[in-house]
């Protein structure tokens, strides 16, 4: 059996009188990419945004590794095996790649009584900085500035600062948006041999990557579920064609 390692309930928000994200339920399996979909506005980002701990549900549950974490705020989830990434790069482009993983490894493993070594000398850190940028692909540009990457390095690199804080469950939210045919074959790669070890939830515009990547595929309208299987039952969903596939 898949072993749950992320669970939401009835996950609902609501911003004055608009509800972004209707009674949404769900489960994250170690060894899978689950995939939500849907058109701008759906509620794809509140979700994730919710489950990751950045704001609060106005209902509902979210369970990290058993463990009812609803309450938790994100560093507090992040350190308990939860990372993510978001729509907009969020790096530190006048740092190095490696300094950058490094400063993410650092703020999983906080050591405020080790006064007398500098934080840059931390080999757990260091050590977790080298391996998260290894599976990211990123060795040949350890020591470049993180500002002068490509776009898709960037998202690599996104990749790699979240690998960086050891997580068991990933929320990646459009990673491969903006992305060029190589670049997207290659974010595609990297998340298949990321799913062995992880829980993964995949957000994502494109299509034909989530039909290829994807194990489940949740389908998302006005905030609410109208669908959730695997891909070839969302593929033929009259429901889903409808409203979001257009008949493809």
């Amino acid at each position: 059996m898949s072993q749950t390692l992320l669970r939401c309930e009835g996950l609902t928000r609501r911003w004055g009188g608009l509800l972004a994200v209707d009674g949404v339920s769900l489960e994250l399996a170690l060894g899978q990419v689950h995939a939500v979909i849907g058109t701008n506005g759906a509620g794809k980002s509140t979700l994730i945004n919710m489950l990751s701990g950045e704001i609060a549900p106005s209902a509902g549950t979210v369970a990290l590794m058993g463990e009812d974490v609803t309450g938790w705020t994100q560093p507090r989830r992040a350190r308990a095996g939860l990372g993510r990434s978001y729509q907009r790069n969020t790096i530190f482009p006048n740092f190095s790649v490696l300094e950058n993983c490094r400063l993410a490894a650092q703020a999983s493993y906080q050591r405020p009584w080790a006064w007398w070594q500098a934080a840059a000398r931390c080999e757990r850190s260091l050590t977790a900085a080298h391996e998260a940028s290894a599976r990211a692909g990123l060795n040949d540009v350890l020591d470049r500035p993180a500002g002068l990457l490509s776009h898709g390095q960037k998202r690599q690199l996104e990749i790699a600062m979240c690998l960086a804080t050891a997580p068991k469950v990933l929320l990646l939210d459009e990673p491969l948006a903006g992305m060029g045919a190589e670049e997207t074959e290659r974010m595609l790669a990297l998340l298949s041999e990321l799913r062995a070890g992880h829980a993964t939830l995949l957000v994502e515009h494109d299509m034909d990557a989530v039909f290829r990547i994807a194990d489940w595929i949740t389908v998302m309208v006005n905030g609410a579920v109208i669908a959730s299987a695997r891909p070839d039952a969302i593929r033929s969903d009259p429901a889903v064609q409808a409203a979001y596939l257009g008949g493809h």
